[in-house]
């Protein structure tokens, strides 16, 4: 008893530091790269004035994020609700009668044989079922927060691919953001920001790791037998 003891708890420690390491996904640690930032070559010859074209040296154009390694600030304002009702409800109702009035002159043997039949062969029935449930289900969330993020790619049809970080610690407690999408060079506005709302294949990571963290879910034993309880 004590050895399958011991090798039930070793088995749900193993579980338990695979579930630990899945609470905190590789996409949000600092040193983890979405997008592998490519090398910016220069575009002048050396000992040339002209530095190259970028953001800040454009005559005619807004200074704000179109190249490589530009930075821009991504309004996040996210909010979603969702609500759905079901309701069903169906009765049945069937009655049926049958009777038999001669069948050969069998009929009347049968029936002076049982007296307690009446005076006549009949068959009758009824059945009766009804159904009714009903189901509601909602859901919502919101997220505000202002993250500057920064051009990592700049594709063929000028789109831009973001990425941005952020990691606060307070009281031992990581708090991590993480966005990427792709968004278009006139959606950035004149102020160098950009509404999360215009950023296509959004993604959106907001986590933390530590005490609170740790303190939100239950133990690892409880998490084992609610993962194996066949009941």
């Amino acid at each position: 008893m004590c050895r399958r003891l011991t090798i039930f708890i070793a088995c749900a420690c193993i579980l338990c530091s695979f579930s630990a390491c899945a609470t905190r996904p590789d996409s949000v640690r600092p040193e983890a790269n979405l997008q592998p930032v490519p090398v910016v070559k220069p575009s002048y010859s050396p000992g040339s004035l002209w530095p190259g074209e970028n953001s800040r040296n454009s005559l005619f154009a807004d200074n704000k994020a179109r190249y490589v390694n530009d930075i821009v600030t991504i309004i996040v304002d996210e909010s979603s609700s969702g609500q759905n009702k079901a309701s069903t409800n169906s009765s049945r109702d069937t009655k049926t009668n049958a009777g038999i009035s001669a069948l050969l002159g069998i009929d009347t043997s049968i029936l002076n044989a049982n007296p307690s039949m009446g005076p006549s062969i009949s068959v009758g029935g009824t059945t009766a079922n009804s159904l009714k449930g009903t189901g509601d289900t909602s859901r919502g969330g919101t997220l505000q927060a202002r993250i500057t993020a920064k051009v990592v790619r700049v594709l063929d049809n000028g789109n831009l691919l973001l990425e941005g970080r952020r990691q606060m610690t307070l009281n031992e407690e990581d708090q991590f953001i993480v966005i990427t999408g792709i968004v278009r060079p006139e959606d950035i506005t004149a102020d160098n920001l950009v509404s999360s709302s215009q950023i296509a294949d959004a993604r959106i990571v907001y986590t933390g790791n530590g005490v609170l963290h740790d303190k939100q879910r239950p133990g690892w034993l409880t998490r084992i037998l609610d993962w194996g309880w066949p009941f």
